[in-house]
């Protein structure tokens, strides 16, 4: 018997094709070797939030020898040399196939942020990727159409991201003691697939979300060395991208790519997730690092600007992918609404091309074509762009820290906002659905995280938005109300009130106005899921 306990809400149909004996056994080593690393990397994360707390500074680390020295990343396998266009999604039946069909030469397969982690989607993601590449997976939607895969050189790459290093898997257990998600995620994915991928040319690849530090770095190294040795994979087969979404990680670019250099592939940057880290980071840290609306916050701004400068630099001198942000407009039936949009992603990925970006995000099939456009015009028939050094960028601490050099300040729109857009990713999230569309956006838990964000930083700090109010518990408890009625209004009272908005709503409101700040709203939110 394995030493693997499953503590599971219900049985699921293809449980047993996932959780085999041995591949509960690979999960039991994975969990007895890199757990206790785990744990204390998490302790460490709290001790460096202390220390910015204490200083209100952030900088790069002291010793300069990798930042200094000359060296490069491991070359990028054939499936990952171009990767303009890439799209990202959960991992559930319909977005499999659509996702590999889609036109995009890489597909983010997601048990992270646009995944709720409920136990069917889990297990229903691992044996939806086993059998996509298998070619055993169709969708017939409620209309009746059939969607089956094209050709196998017709479709994207898939590129597995698991969840982040803070969360737990409560349905697997050692000893009583829940496994990390990440190791759930990866070790199942990697068990019951890594073996063909290899031997297709197309091999094991993730994404890495959430890291802080090169030291969390270097144990996914650790654990891709071990899990290619265990199961005869060549060393060097596992490819890594990492997205550096933390304030803190963006400090240690180099270093993360360092530590991984024999695994890594490229370094992403991700918006949402980054403007959340600060706030996390510096949300006591004055006036200074308050963030305006969060619609306000464009990629253009100078300390973004920074953020993505410093990255494309970083990864094109260590011969590694740099791949841009999200485009997450989903299409509309409204003409007007879809051309003033497309304007907006095409500026955006024309931007990011510029820039030297060798690939970027969508969330949606019908941006496809919109974001290869733009990375057509500049790149040609070149697969990356990774001559261009950008040896002009030179970003000091301060820059990736200038938040005060925004025009812009917090606004009654803004925290109405927020609200709406927490209160209706949460409800669709807590019904097992992690990436939902909301107002024309496809929004993902970063979506959530940021906006409760705000409202506790914007309390914290005082703020007196623009109609003249000061952020307060009272006043952000009026709004919230009101916007409560609007939401019921518009959804019907039945299914408002079978629908679980009303427990959505009430559990952002908690996070939003507690008076301790909660690292990760996802944290108490997976103790209302199944």
């Amino acid at each position: 018997m394995s030493a693997v306990t499953v503590e599971a809400p219900r049985k699921l149909p293809r449980q047993d094709d996932v959780l085999t004996e041995d591949a509960l056994d690979f999960l039991a080593e994975l969990h007895r070797r890199f757990t206790p690393r785990r744990d204390e990397l998490l302790e460490l994360r709290g001790k460096r939030r202390a220390e910015i707390a204490r200083t209100g500074a952030l900088d790069f680390l002291p010793a300069a020898r990798v930042r200094d020295d000359e060296w490069r990343v491991a070359p990028a396998p054939p499936a990952l040399q171009d990767r303009r266009v890439e799209i990202t999604g959960p991992t559930d039946r319909k977005m499999t196939v659509n996702a590999l069909n889609s036109g995009a030469r890489v597909w983010l397969a997601d048990f992270e942020d646009a995944s709720s982690p409920t136990w069917e989607n889990v297990i229903g993601g691992q044996a939806n990727l086993t059998d996509a590449f298998a070619r055993r997976i169709d969708f017939t939607d409620e209309r009746g159409k059939r969607y089956a895969l094209k050709p196998d050189d017709e479709l994207a790459t898939v590129v597995t991201r698991p969840r982040g290093w803070h969360l737990d898997e409560r349905h697997l257990t050692v000893d009583g003691r829940p496994l990390p998600g990440a190791l759930v995620d990866f070790g199942l994915y990697f068990f019951h697939n890594a073996r063909l991928l290899a031997a297709s040319g197309r091999g094991p690849y993730f994404y890495l979300p959430k890291l802080e530090s090169h030291l969390e770095a270097r144990l996914w190294n650790e654990v891709f060395t071990f899990a290619q040795a265990e199961l005869g994979i060549p060393f060097g087969t596992v490819r890594a991208t990492v997205l550096i979404e933390t304030i803190t990680a963006a400090f240690e670019m180099d270093e993360i790519l360092y530590e991984l250099r024999d695994h890594a592939s490229g370094l992403n940057a991700g918006r949402w997730d980054y403007l959340f880290s600060i706030i996390k980071n510096f949300r006591d840290a004055g006036p200074g690092y308050v963030l305006p609306d969060r619609n306000c916050i464009t990629m253009t701004a100078p300390f973004m600007r920074a953020y993505t400068e410093l990255l494309v630099a970083t990864c094109h001198r260590r011969g590694a992918h740099a791949i841009g942000g999200m485009a997450a407009f989903i299409p509309s039936k409204d003409p007007k609404v879809n051309a003033q949009a497309f304007e907006k992603v095409r500026a955006d990925k024309d931007r990011e091309a510029r820039d030297g970006f060798d690939g970027s995000w969508v969330a949606h099939p019908g941006l496809v074509e919109v974001a290869r456009a733009s990375f057509d015009a500049v790149l040609g028939d070149r697969p990356h762009q990774k001559d261009r050094l950008r040896e002009d960028v030179r970003v000091t601490a301060a820059e990736l820290l200038d938040i005060g050099s925004l025009d812009a300040s917090p606004t009654c729109d803004g925290l109405c906002n927020a609200i709406q857009v927490g209160t209706r990713y949460l409800q669709s999230w807590l019904a097992g659905r992690g990436a939902v569309a909301v107002f024309n956006l496809m929004e993902d838990v970063a979506t959530a995280e940021i906006s409760r964000s705000q409202i506790w930083q914007w309390i914290d700090a005082g703020v007196t938005l623009d109609n003249g109010e000061k952020v307060t518990r009272e006043y952000v408890r009026q709004v919230a109300a009101d916007q409560m009625v609007q939401m019921r209004d518009e959804v019907g009272e039945d299914a408002f009130v079978g629908g679980g908005w009303e427990r959505a709503f009430e559990l952002l409101l908690r996070i939003a106005l507690d008076e301790e700040y909660v690292d990760f709203l996802t944290l108490p939110a997976y103790e209302l899921l199944d």
